[in-house]
């Protein structure tokens, strides 16, 4: 009998913690392709963040780091320049990348570090319990924030693609979301992409995923992907916002 599909071989066996409704499992899913697609599983390195996918490294069938709250960044610089053949990511949430992580984040771009982040956003904080993150939207409801975020109080959420598409350093910026079939090829699309640009040693590359997190959001899993398509999106649009090879071809 034909296999038309399986699991891909860049995923061990172990079972996702994830809640149900959650799309990290969705996002893994198509790193591991895109690593086994490649050919680059027996040499990529993987660096796992302090958060909700703090178990990557038991998730990934390739090797796996994993870094203090914020420090997946300089860990990735770490082993990029050690092992410079090697192809390395990070994988962190938005309260990792975008608060305790932002200089790391920013001067890993700044100095063009050739490895690529997978910026998983749901704008909340997940693993802690629902506090308000970096990119919570204004008048969003957080356990820290139980009136919903005031732009007076709190400022507006920060547009982490936006802003690191200005440095020089990165190669490759894009916002894709995993709502829908076609969302979902698109953002395959784009993860393949940024890890083809490190692999020709084009710079720092990252790909923000708009993502959900039903259970701190009180919502259902359907709800859920509603809401980020309604709510998310008008204020952080998709699109790619920084591509050097476009700019080289002009």
């Amino acid at each position: 009998m034909a296999i038309v599909y399986q699991k891909s071989k860049g995923l061990t066996d172990v079972e996702f913690h994830y809640c149900p409704g959650c799309t990290h499992g969705i996002v893994h899913k198509l790193v591991a392709e895109t690593l086994e697609e490649l050919n680059i599983l027996d040499n990529a390195v993987g660096v796992a963040p302090v958060g909700c996918s703090v178990f990557a490294y038991n998730y990934f069938n390739c090797d796996m780091q994993g870094a203090a709250h914020g420090r997946a960044p300089a860990v990735a610089t770490g082993i990029k320049r050690v092992l410079p053949e090697h192809v390395v990511f990070t994988y962190q949430g938005d309260g990792d990348l975008a608060a305790i992580g932002t200089a790391e984040i920013v001067h890993a771009a700044m100095r063009g570090e050739k490895f690529t982040t997978i910026f998983i956003n749901n704008a909340i904080y997940g693993m802690t319990g629902g506090q308000m993150a970096p990119t919570t939207l204004v008048g969003q409801r957080a356990t820290t924030a139980p009136l919903g975020r005031e732009r007076e109080h709190y400022g507006s959420p920060i547009r982490m693609s936006e802003m690191l598409a200005t440095i020089d350093g990165a190669a490759y910026i894009e916002r894709v979301t995993v709502t829908t079939p076609a969302n979902i090829i698109k953002a395959k699309r784009a993860i393949k992409k940024a890890f083809q640009l490190q692999i020709e040693g084009k710079g720092f590359t990252m790909i923000e995923v708009l993502s959900t997190c039903p259970t701190n959001w009180g919502l259902t899993p359907v709800e859920a992907l509603e809401w980020v398509k309604e709510k998310m999106g008008p204020f952080f649009p998709l699109g790619v916002f920084r591509d050097i090879t476009a700019e080289e071809a002009k």
